[in-house]
């Protein structure tokens, strides 16, 4: 089996998926960067978190091989469903979580972060948003992503804001879906290790840079009210004010 742990970009899909993986790992699931060396699939599973991108027939195929040799690994994806990931989800070779935060506060941190390293001199996927406009244009496709999930049949839903307000609940429904024994110490040592606050000191895990309704001193009014006319049909959709 395959867990794929799918997120909106900037909405903590780095915790999620950590979380995920280590949950896994006590229940004898294999390091997904292990995979990606014996079969050969660094061209499919990228990055440090073992991205599939796309979710093609092609790419879901060819990760499905390790799992049909009795092989259980997480990995992650931005990109919206398929075909193919529907046909695997029901056959229960696939199980997919998906985690998404509000728009506004996913645009902003995309922004910065992408202009950190800019400065840094390596530019990163966020690195062309260099301008207002931009920036909507990027989120908004990452909202009709998040619509098509919406529509997904067994797949966990789950909002940043909620795992980092709501943590043992949230965590609760994972270990629930996944499913693990809640029960046992290592799955509870697993859910102390990313509680917020807990590792601060791990980079790229949002534990608490990703505060929760930054935009609102970070946009002028004007951007504000371009944000409200643009996202207004799907912020109570999502479960946010608009």
């Amino acid at each position: 089996m395959i867990v794929l742990s799918v997120g909106m970009p900037r909405a903590g899909s780095a915790w999620h998926y950590s979380l995920i993986h280590d949950l896994m790992k006590t229940s004898g699931s294999v390091d997904a960067r292990r995979i990606r060396e014996q079969y050969h699939l660094q061209k499919i599973l990228t990055e440090v978190n073992c991205n599939i991108g796309v979710l093609s027939a092609r790419r879901l195929a060819m990760v499905m091989v390790p799992a049909l040799m009795g092989n259980t690994f997480v990995i992650k994806a931005h990109a919206s469903p398929s075909t193919a990931s529907r046909i695997l989800s029901s056959l229960g070779w696939l199980r997919i979580t998906y985690i998404y935060r509000d728009p506004r506060d996913a645009m902003l941190s995309a922004h910065e972060f992408g202009r950190r390293a800019l400065e840094k001199g390596r530019p990163n996927a966020f690195s062309h948003l260099s301008d207002f406009q931009t920036c909507i244009e990027f989120m908004m496709e990452y909202t009709r992503i998040w619509e098509k999930w919406m529509r997904e049949k067994r797949v966990l839903m789950a909002r940043y804001e909620d795992l980092l307000t709501r943590y043992d609940l949230e965590t609760g429904r994972l270990v629930g879906f996944l499913p693990l024994d809640g029960n046992r110490p290592q799955i509870q040592e697993v859910i102390e290790k990313y509680r917020p606050g807990a590792g601060e000191e791990r980079q790229g895990l949002h534990f608490y840079k990703g505060r929760i309704g930054r935009f609102r001193e970070s946009y002028s009014e004007d951007q504000k009210k371009v944000l409200q006319d643009k996202l207004a049909a799907i912020l109570p959709r999502m479960g946010y004010e608009p």
